[in-house]
């Protein structure tokens, strides 16, 4: 049949979305109570009107289909779709306003914000159970069909297991926005983050996964850009299929989908894995007086929580105003199909769930074998690759730190409040801390998980910046538009006795002292360290604890001043820790004596040289310990069945004020040891100890010390 003289096939149910094979496209969209869908094509993403408008005549269960022949990649289009409009009952329908493609695969451009783009008349005493007729075309992105194809020369995934990863976590814009060796025109892109000199930089870092802040096509927030603000960090999606068309350098009709492909591709080249921090938990939609575009015009009560009682309003876990139902069988196929195409498209490597508890929740209660969790870890696809939960959302019950499925790893909280108590010198137990340094077995050693569920972090995108957390009590996020309030419940930070930037050269030196500290205490633990991009050059947003509206110099990385003695000793850090398995053990601590050797595998020791008693864990005051790591006690093998041994570790914690005297152990454990690194002097020298020597610990300070296995003889000391 033919279509405003177009050529129209009835086309199929599958694959949801437009889909080129060589020769035409076919268009199919999932819309359960619509009762009529109409395809409108464009020339470009200023039209405002559509040059065709194609009735879709056939539907196979709840589907909406065509084919169209003569379509080609880099064709705009959009949906309009009927049914009634009745708020109270769930339904949204308006025909007025055009919707984005939920399957598209790119988005040409941003939202125009424009009162067309709400359902309802903005203003009129009905709120949003009035109607309004005006058109939306002119104000909103449109989809764009793609061209699936893509040269990856060979390259393949490095696919680094956990216990042998760095996460970094990073923004695409905010990493090369204001670097000096980047062509300008490509920073602040894919092509910027993938060029030899980022690249080159992470690799000497020792960085094996970037960790991306929401790459897929969001939203920024109508309220922010009145304010003359952004929604820079992207958690706010409408695209779960397209790559941000902010972030190309390369064009925004398709060209950013390949642009995106050539940065995996040259991460992989370079043996960088690539980690999505996904937000499948809600949409840019927001709540009953959010805007029309996309699922709640498609089919708005497929696709959302709603009140039961009163389908007019959103169930909303999530702090955005709306929550996606992942109990619903179509959204659990928009989340299965969107996460597949990622991987098998896109190549990337893993993904970093936001608010992943709102995807377990049954009703209300957060089930942690729920539908959700069912599919991915039966899914041969997804449940191959890197499985991240933010494990909490805004909902009763939703702080579920440690209780999600095997095959998954967590951001630990506990772990990232814990080492924050312990080096600002808060009342804690010495216990807690001795869990989360050898990866947290309380939380994870059940249902056959591993150190590696936890993902350890002192910072994150969202709080303070390590250089901040040492240098602030309050949050100052003036330029939110909030004022001061005391940040300390909440952030556990501690400023050394000023807030904010000082000269005083003592509080500056304490300060360096403490980032190290943090930063030595999280590559030593165990568990997979997550490093946030900055941190390791003592970036500060000036106390803004939350920068998510931010798109400036706030967030972004400032080359210029980088703290390049923080930086050599992030890099030693980083070294020490991929050169030894003792610091990414496979499998959990025994603590009892190894058969053939009679240490343990683990040994706390008190400074005067005697082991851990019970009640020493029980004291709140105690500040100082430290920990004997055997690396023969690895109990582990290698990819080829080598038995894996490594040398021996010796670590001094004294988050005390004043200097300690640590007794090293007597020669059973060692006859000589070697200081390899003193948090107090980054620069430290080696120094040679024998048994029972006595080794100062400054103040606040983690000493290391190291011995040596010979190659020739493992049972000769050095």
């Amino acid at each position: 049949m033919k279509s405003n003289n177009i050529i129209v096939y009835p086309g199929e149910p599958y694959p949801l979305g437009a889909t080129w094979d060589g020769k035409g496209v076919n268009f199919a969209l999932y819309a359960d109570h619509a009762t009529r869908v109409e395809l409108c094509l464009f020339y470009s993403p200023n039209d405002e009107a559509e040059y065709a408008r194609i009735k879709l005549i056939e539907r196979s269960h709840q589907v909406w289909h065509a084919y169209l022949p003569e379509a080609e990649p880099g064709q705009l289009y959009g949906y309009r779709v009927y049914g009634p409009y009745e708020p109270e009952n769930g339904e949204r329908y308006n025909p007025n306003k055009l919707l984005i493609d939920p399957y598209a695969k790119a988005i040409a451009g941003t939202v125009d914000w424009h009162d067309a783009l709400f359902s309802y008349q903005v203003g009129h005493p009905d709120e949003d159970l009035s109607f309004s007729e005006t058109d939306s075309a002119p104000f909103i992105p449109k989809s764009v069909v793609v061209n699936p194809e893509f040269d990856w020369q060979g390259v393949e995934s490095p696919k680094i297991p956990y216990h042998k990863s760095i996460i970094y976590e990073t923004h695409v814009k905010g990493f090369t926005q204001l670097h000096p060796e980047i062509p300008e025109e490509i920073r602040g892109t894919y092509a910027g983050l993938s060029h030899p000199v980022t690249i080159n930089y992470l690799k000497s870092l020792g960085i094996t996964a970037i960790e991306l802040m929401p790459v897929h096509q969001f939203v920024r927030d109508r309220f922010l850009e009145e304010k003359g603000l952004q929604n820079y960090w992207g958690y706010n999606t409408i695209g779960f299929f397209a790559p941000d068309a902010r972030y190309s350098s390369s064009g925004i009709l398709g060209e950013q989908v390949n642009e995106f492909k050539n940065m995996v591709k040259e991460f992989h080249q370079a043996g960088i894995e690539v980690i999505l921090d996904v937000v499948y938990n809600h949409t840019a939609e927001g709540n009953q007086n959010g805007p029309t575009l996309s699922f709640k015009g498609v089919d708005n009560s497929s696709y959302y929580r709603l009140v039961e009682d009163n389908k007019r309003y959103y169930m909303d876990y999530t702090g955005t105003g709306n929550t996606l139902n992942a109990n619903l069988p179509n959204v659990l196929r928009l989340m299965m199909d969107s996460l597949r195409y990622w991987i098998l498209d896109m190549h990337v490597d893993g993904f970093r769930f936001d608010l992943a508890a709102t995807l377990a929740r049954e009703l209300h209660e957060v089930n942690r074998l729920s539908a959700f969790f069912d599919i991915i870890h039966q899914d041969p696809v997804i449940s191959q690759v890197k499985l991240i939960a933010e494990p909490w959302d805004i909902g009763e019950g939703g702080y579920q730190v440690g209780k999600f499925p095997p095959g998954w790893a967590e951001w630990n909280g506990k772990y990232r409040d814990c080492i924050r108590d312990y080096w600002r010198g808060a009342d804690s137990m010495l216990g807690e801390f001795a869990e989360r340094f050898t990866g947290s077995p309380d939380l994870y050693q059940d249902d056959y998980r591993r150190p590696t569920a936890s993902i350890n972090f002192v910072t994150a995108h969202d709080g303070f910046t390590l250089h901040d957390l040492v240098s602030y009590n309050e949050k100052h996020n003036e330029a939110n538009g909030e004022g001061n309030n005391d940040g300390d419940s909440h952030n556990r930070s501690w400023n050394c006795g000023v807030e904010g930037e000082t000269d005083n050269e003592e509080i500056i030196a304490l300060r360096n002292k403490q980032k190290r500290n943090f930063l030595t205490t999280l590559f030593l633990s165990q568990g997979v360290p997550m490093l946030v991009a900055g941190d390791e050059m003592s970036r500060t947003q000036n106390g803004n604890n939350n920068a998510y509206c931010q798109d400036n110099e706030v967030s972004w990385l400032n080359w210029a001043g980088a703290d390049k003695e923080l930086l050599e000793f992030t890099k030693k850090l980083i070294h020490i820790r991929k050169s030894h398995p003792s610091f990414c053990r496979r499998r959990w601590f025994k603590g009892r004596p190894i058969k053939g050797v009679g240490l343990e595998d683990i040994a706390w020791f008190q400074p005067h040289g005697e082991e851990m008693t019970e009640e020493n864990w029980n004291h709140d005051y105690a500040k100082s310990l430290a920990v004997y790591l055997n690396g023969r006690g690895l109990l582990t093998v290698g990819s080829r069945g080598e038995i894996i041994i490594d040398d021996s570790f010796y670590v001094i914690f004294n988050a005390h004020h004043e200097a300690l005297d640590f007794k090293l152990p007597s020669s059973i454990y060692a006859r000589g040891w070697v200081k390899i690194l003193d948090t107090s002097f980054p620069g430290c020298k080696e120094e040679i100890y024998s048994a029972q020597d006595i080794v100062k610990a400054e103040g606040r300070s983690v000493v290391l010390l190291q011995h040596k296995i010979l190659e020739t003889d493992e049972n000769k000391d050095i």
